[in-house]
């Protein structure tokens, strides 16, 4: 039986000892879809993300293009932490860090050509940061370098983009211009799932979100996943040791 779905998560959870991070949970993602993940904080979202891109162990299976990836790196999934998550003092400059993304096209002695250099002048374009390919990836500010990071994504082709509070620290103009992105990557066929706390923006720009607090509680259309009593239970909820709510 064919899977048309580029990802999908069946019974994917995450526990650390007796505790348990992200109970059993499971969807589908198809090419081109722009996705929202909400939940409060702690709610398990950067470590459902990373389960997915096979940075954790975790139980239950993540499929990507119709195989079962178990623990194998994911090199069609990129991930790209939240800010806060960097560490900044690590001597790297923004051209090092969005030329790692090339690593995946290489041997483990990768050696950057021509091409690999001008995709990351590319990458770092479409993300309005040309020209800083020399400037160490501390002097920027928290927005710009998550812009970075997401040229690191860009240049490494995935299929699948898993966005940890991409548009945290962002400012309005450079919110929009990456949308606008993230709509463009999507027409040409990459997926794209973004874990935010605005509200107003995933009711304005998303089309499908997926509700998060301790395990998947909603998959749906943010004006129906965003309102009433299902919001309510998206913040109120919690999880026990056992999974169970």
């Amino acid at each position: 039986m064919s899977d048309s779905a580029v990802l999908r998560a069946a019974d994917v959870s995450v526990s650390y000892g007796d505790v348990v991070a992200v109970a059993p949970s499971s969807f589908s993602v198809h090419a081109g879809e722009l996705i929202a993940v909400v939940g409060p904080n702690g709610a398990g979202k950067s470590t459902l993300f990373k389960a997915l891109a096979g940075f954790i162990d975790h139980q239950g299976d993540v499929v990507v293009h119709g195989e079962h990836c178990h623990h194998l790196e994911r090199q069609a999934i990129a991930y790209i932490p939240q800010q806060s998550d960097v560490d900044l003092r690590f001597p790297i400059t923004v051209g090092e860090v969005v030329l790692a993304g090339r690593r995946r096209f290489h041997n483990k002695r990768f050696s950057a050509r021509k091409e690999d250099h001008d995709i990351v002048k590319a990458c770092l374009a479409q993300v309005d940061l040309s020209g800083t390919e020399q400037r160490s990836l501390s002097t920027l500010s928290g927005g710009q370098v998550q812009r970075v990071l997401l040229a690191r994504a860009l240049a490494q082709k995935a299929d699948v983009l898993l966005l940890d509070e991409a548009l945290s620290g962002v400012d309005v103009m450079h919110t929009n211009e990456l949308i606008k992105l993230f709509t463009s990557l999507c027409e040409q066929g990459t997926s794209v799932l973004v874990s935010t706390h605005d509200l107003g923006l995933v009711r304005e720009q998303f089309s499908r979100c997926l509700t998060l607090n301790g395990r998947i509680i909603g998959d749906g259309a943010p004006n129906t996943e965003l309102s009433g009593s299902r919001l309510d239970a998206v913040f109120s909820r919690t999880i026990s040791s056992d999974g169970a709510s």
